[in-house]
């Protein structure tokens, strides 16, 4: 007889967006929205299992990819008009699972902390509240305008009083509700009984649906990067910019020279010497770059009109999965194979752009170290047991 996990997290992911196309897949940092949401449960102490509600194969693959469990979604219940307790509802019937606390999240708050998750379902669990919410603290005078005349809802027009003598106010952050499972079934929506609420910062609470949220959201997680073991099997770099200041040294005769780090070389020897594959990939066509990968003993294609192209040729030429490589980039033609790979990473100093779509913003700027902080990057990371670099 198979016993139900006590706490099952399901995350509705439709393929259709009208606001933001394919919405649930943007990504956030590098990451995809709803691999975000999946690594903020899986990471949480509290919750036993993690389930996608997609009638999307790509946003299948990519919650499977992230530790997810993937339901399929019916067509009746992935329309514009389909509420997310349905789908929720139907995971549960679908897997058979019926825990005592059911937890709702939606992916599309890109920033869920784990401990986040842990405290919401605590709410239900440890201080018998029957439903526990996301919320952000709020002090705002709210308006609405009704036959052309703009009158106050929370507050009196006449009287003004001071923020910190106003009694705050909570508004929903959309990120994660927590549930007791047969109460939900009951209801047939997420608020019913006692409900409390988890406190979330400001800084959390973003909801993306429209383009300018996204965008937002990009640039604010540029600062919220946190470096770590980058587990990758194979890494990818870009020339100018990232082994090179992107500074050119023009001689007498006509030719270019460039100044290169003895400490990125040695990193890359590192990474040769663990059995991690490296490429140097750019448009660049002076032969400076085949002489540096000579001399660092790695592969190269220079001159390279369609970087994106030739990546996915190298990477299917090494049987290696998109997801487990590292691509590091610091100008705009470099976004493209950055959006291929697992682990796009920029330099410091990159364009605004490129750190936008980063997973791993680097401390140290093209030509001063990248590479080599990247090396020690991937080396730091243990693999799957039993699973080899090459």
């Amino acid at each position: 007889m198979t016993v139900s996990p006590a706490v099952v997290a399901v995350i509705p992911a439709r393929g259709g967006s009208k606001g933001v196309p394919a919405k649930n897949l943007a990504t956030v940092g590098g990451v995809p929205l709803v691999a975000r949401a999946v690594r903020a449960l899986v990471t949480a102490d509290r919750v036993d299992v993690v389930i996608v509600s997609t009638d999307s194969d790509d946003i299948a693959a990519a919650a499977a990819a992230a530790g997810a469990v993937v339901v399929r979604r019916p067509s009746e219940l992935s329309g514009d008009t389909a509420t997310s307790e349905s789908a929720v509802l139907h995971a549960l019937d679908e897997t058979g699972l019926e825990p005592e606390t059911v937890v709702l999240v939606q992916c599309t708050s890109p920033f869920i902390a784990p401990e986040t998750v842990d405290a919401v379902v605590a709410k239900v669990r440890d201080d018998d509240y029957d439903v526990a919410f996301t919320a952000v603290r709020v002090h705002e005078f709210l308006w609405r305008v009704a036959g052309g005349t703009a009158a106050g809802v929370n507050h009196d027009p006449a009287y003004r009083p001071r923020r910190q003598d106003r009694d705050p106010e909570y508004r929903e952050t959309g990120a994660v509700y927590a549930m007791r499972t047969a109460g939900f079934r009951a209801a047939r929506h997420r608020f019913f009984g006692r409900v409390g609420l988890v406190e979330v910062p400001q800084a959390d609470a973003i909801e993306i649906d429209t383009a300018a949220d996204l965008d937002l959201a990009t640039r604010l997680a540029v600062s919220r990067a946190v470096r770590g073991p980058v587990p990758v099997r194979a890494l990818v770099t870009d020339f100018d910019g990232v082994h090179t200041d992107d500074r050119a040294i023009l001689l007498q005769d006509g030719t270019e020279a460039v100044v290169v780090s003895r400490s990125d070389g040695a990193g890359v020897a590192a990474l040769r010497a663990a059995g991690v594959p490296v490429m140097i990939l750019s448009v660049e066509v002076n032969p400076v770059v085949a002489a540096r990968a000579r001399k660092l003993g790695v592969e190269v294609a220079h001159g390279v009109a369609d970087k994106a192209e030739r990546l996915l040729t190298w990477l299917d030429e090494h049987g290696l999965d998109p997801a487990e490589v590292a691509f590091v980039g610091n100008d705009l033609r470099d976004i493209g194979c950055m959006r291929l790979v697992g682990w796009p990473v920029a330099v410091a100093d990159a364009r605004p752009e490129v750190l936008a779509v980063a997973r791993v913003v680097l401390e140290s700027n093209g030509g001063a170290g990248a590479v080599r902080e990247i090396a020690d990057l991937i080396l730091a990371a243990p693999l799957a047991q039993g699973s080899t670099r090459t």
